[in-house]
């Protein structure tokens, strides 16, 4: 555990569908509300949220890390796909993080510090090609590395941890579920390999909990659940929020949920911040823990959050040169 803290807890986004188009037309029709077709007027894009995370999460002194996608076009895969809903949908959710647009954003996420990392396509987990070159491609539009992420759908294969680990990835952030929530892969991060890779499982994704926007009280229950217990057993644990959802209008209460449960877990002491920051902490079995270079304890900016005297729960710049972050013995099978 981080000097000084009681738990840890990272925060993730996935970046599917940072645009909201034919959705608008969904959404009109099952909420009744003629409202969502502004959406379609060029110019508004209300699931891109990224300045309203970036501004929610310094306001609380934390960092977190996205994960960003590039799937496949339908016309890029087999013709026996080309009749299966489930690849429309993905492909009218598809977006380009190699368009000026999204480069600026890497930018700005990498520049602020926020970690970007890369969300691999739903067919990636099985085929190391394919995501050698989307993580080269996201590297590019970056201009610089990435340390790990996570894959679409959460897919994964009894090669999937061997194949990120040969294309250079140091951590892998999928094995959980869109349903359950709950620490059943343990308390600490796995190393499948016993060696610098590692496995950060997925503890709470939010489409697991209760519809904040009907039931705000049952949401926050098990999300002070999980803290709570967290908290008793010294854990790491991992959450993802995806942008889309910070759209009040769409999704009401997540967004207010998620603040509830950074700030809460501040207030209760954890170290909260991005896997990739957290990874450096780690006391690998080379020898190497970086934690001493890092300038952003608690998984903010250093300087945003002395000027603001945000992050006490937190360890200090000097505390986390003494960080010796243990983790688990492999707990699931490798291939």
């Amino acid at each position: 555990m981080p000097s000084g803290a009681e738990f840890v807890l990272l925060l993730t986004h996935d970046v599917d569908r940072p645009y909201k188009s034919v959705q608008a037309l969904y959404h009109a029709v099952e909420r009744r509300d003629p409202g969502q077709l502004r959406s379609l007027v060029p110019g508004t894009n209300p699931w891109w949220q990224f300045e309203e995370i970036r501004e929610l999460e310094t306001s609380l002194g934390v960092r977190s890390a996205f994960y960003f996608l590039r799937e496949r076009r339908l016309l890029e895969r087999e013709p026996s796909d080309w009749l299966d809903p489930f690849y429309w949908i993905e492909h009218v959710g598809r977006y380009d993080f190699t368009v000026p647009e999204m480069r600026d954003l890497l930018a700005e996420l990498d520049e602020g510090g926020w970690e970007v990392g890369l969300h691999g396509s739903y067919d990636s987990y099985d085929d190391p090609d394919r995501l050698q070159r989307e993580k080269a491609l996201l590297e590019a539009a970056l201009g610089g590395s990435v340390a790990g992420g996570r894959q679409h759908h959460l897919n994964r294969g009894p090669e999937t941890w061997r194949h990120h680990r040969e294309i250079g990835l140091r951590y892998d952030a999928t094995p959980g579920s869109s349903t359950e929530y709950g620490f059943e892969r343990g308390y600490e991060p796995l190393r499948p390999f016993d060696d610098e890779f590692v496995v950060f499982p997925l503890t709470l994704m939010e489409a697991a909990l209760p519809d904040p926007g009907e039931q705000f009280d049952r949401a926050w229950a098990a999300c002070a659940d999980l803290l709570a217990e967290a908290d008793d057993n010294d854990a790491v644990m991992t959450v993802l929020w995806h942008p889309r959802l910070f759209t009040e209008r769409d999704f009401p209460g997540y967004r207010s949920l998620y603040r509830r449960l950074v700030e809460t877990a501040l207030e209760m002491g954890a170290w909260v911040g991005p896997p990739g920051e957290y990874y450096e902490l780690l006391d690998h079995p080379d020898g190497s823990a970086s934690g001493a270079e890092s300038d952003r304890p608690n998984g903010a900016n250093a300087d945003d959050r002395a000027g603001r005297g945000e992050g006490q729960g937190g360890p200090t710049p000097g505390q986390a040169g003494d960080n010796k972050v243990k983790t688990a013995a492999n707990r699931e099978p490798t291939g």
